[in-house]
């Protein structure tokens, strides 16, 4: 069962809370523009090849070290998250601890212009502490989107932060390419160019995300919530969860399942395309590039389908799309059905990723925002923990079958369907209201 589907209002100023204006939704997308660049550059595209063509110089464990770098820093956030959130939630500081996380990203990313042949220890250092600022910077924007849009419209404003955000990641890609393309030009190896495109990624995230501290307004009024230790707020939540909040649970869940698939994909396509595939780095370049517009396409013109059909039934679509692009990336043989999978990877990766922000936004209770986001953020890292190492794992086992790993991978999008089969959105709604007002 599904919430009622609200008449979707069409103007740009009817989708916003009372107060907000144009120029702090332009600074909140701004931030989505802002890191786009750190994953399109530093997990999906650049670092990740470098790391394991160059730094690991093509070693057997190379694909399963760097995800094991990540999953690290994912476990931390798992174990950290719920504690960060409950706090900013308690003293309204949402937007300093964004920041702090921002400078721990840029800062991290800039020390990955250091790596080069066999530093891998440096390396795999630098690529946790920027990717674990990384996914606590994203928490705590996505907080900030219930108190931007209107509950008919989480959707619409949702996809429209993941399209500008995707537009961001091209700029970052786009002007890397541009780089390496001379440097390979030139005959110049990996070594020589990549250091330069870490550096630019990290100034663009720097400057884009000024807006966000300059125009953001912290809203929510602080909770004033006695501060817990780490494992027992996790279990506290969990425990809250269970008892008052079953649906958003479930799509807890959902998420965590789906998005260890997604998790595949974002950090190792780069990885499977020059392995499974023989793509160059420009060539490998050139297909992020594109799955970013048809990314970007999917996630503004969706936002709009999400708000008139209802969450659930559009994040369903879009995990069958998933699943789909499982089987013709498997199949690809050919150059050009391959780059049919990466769009439609694309356009599904847009969605899906935007679709559930909103259904979060949409369940969370006001004073609790960046709580509900963070146990969110807690399910994604959890899928992006075991979804990597999960691909790292097969290819290892396998001796290197990069086309099995793939295909086993769409098994995290059937189980998250399956969950979300038993969503009930209007019953979260319902608990979400009766939460309003009533801190537990």
């Amino acid at each position: 069962m599904n919430a009622p589907r609200p008449q979707v209002a069409p103007r740009l100023g009817d989708a916003l809370n009372p107060g907000v204006g144009k120029r702090e939704l332009w600074a909140w997308a701004m931030y989505d523009f802002a890191n786009s660049g750190y994953t399109t550059v530093v997990l999906t595209t650049v670092f990740s090849a470098y790391f394991v063509g160059v730094v690991a110089a093509g070693r057997d464990w190379g694909t399963l070290a760097f995800t094991s770098a990540l999953s690290f820093s994912y476990l931390l956030v798992m174990l950290t998250m719920p504690t960060l959130g409950a706090r900013a939630d308690a003293h309204a500081r949402r937007r300093r601890f964004l920041f702090m996380s921002t400078t721990g990203c840029v800062a991290g990313t800039a020390m990955l212009a250091v790596v080069g042949p066999n530093d891998i220890a440096i390396g795999l250092l630098a690529l946790a502490i920027s990717n674990y600022c990384y996914c606590v910077g994203e928490s705590l924007i996505a907080a900030f989107l219930p108190e931007i849009a209107r509950p008919e419209a989480l959707g619409r404003v949702s996809g429209w932060g993941w399209s500008l955000g995707y537009f961001g990641g091209m700029l970052a890609l786009g002007l890397s390419l541009v780089i390496a393309g001379r440097a390979e030009a030139e005959g110049l190896p990996a070594e020589s160019y990549v250091p330069w495109v870490m550096l630019l990624t990290a100034l663009i995230f720097a400057v884009a995300a000024l807006p966000a501290f300059l125009f953001l307004r912290e809203r929510s009024e602080a909770s004033q919530r006695a501060q817990e230790g780490l494992l027992r707020r996790l279990a506290n939540a969990w425990r809250d969860t269970q008892a008052h909040f079953p649906d958003f649970r479930r799509l807890l869940i959902c998420g965590a399942f789906y998005q260890a698939g997604i998790a595949v994909v974002v950090t190792l396509a780069a990885v499977y395309a020059s392995e499974a595939m023989g793509f160059t780095m420009a060539q490998t370049m050139m297909l992020v590039f594109t799955v970013n517009i048809a990314a970007a396409v999917g996630a503004f013109s969706f936002g709009h389908f999400q708000d008139r059909i209802g969450h659930k039934p559009a994040l369903a679509i879009t995990l069958v799309g998933w699943i789909l692009m499982v089987l013709v990336a498997y199949v690809a043989v050919e150059a050009w059905v391959f780059w049919l999978a990466a769009t439609l990877a694309g356009l599904c990766m847009g969605t899906s990723q935007s679709a559930g922000r909103a259904m979060v936004g949409a369940l969370a209770p006001p004073r609790r925002l960046a709580e509900f986001f963070s146990l969110w953020t807690f399910a994604i890292q959890l899928a992006a923990v075991v979804g990597p190492l999960f691909y790292g794992v097969i290819t290892w086992v396998s001796g290197g079958n990069h086309r099995l790993a793939l295909l086993l991978t769409g098994s995290f999008f059937v189980l998250g369907l399956m969950v979300l089969t038993r969503v009930d959105f209007a019953r979260g709604m319902r608990a979400r209201q009766v939460a309003i007002g009533a801190p537990t």
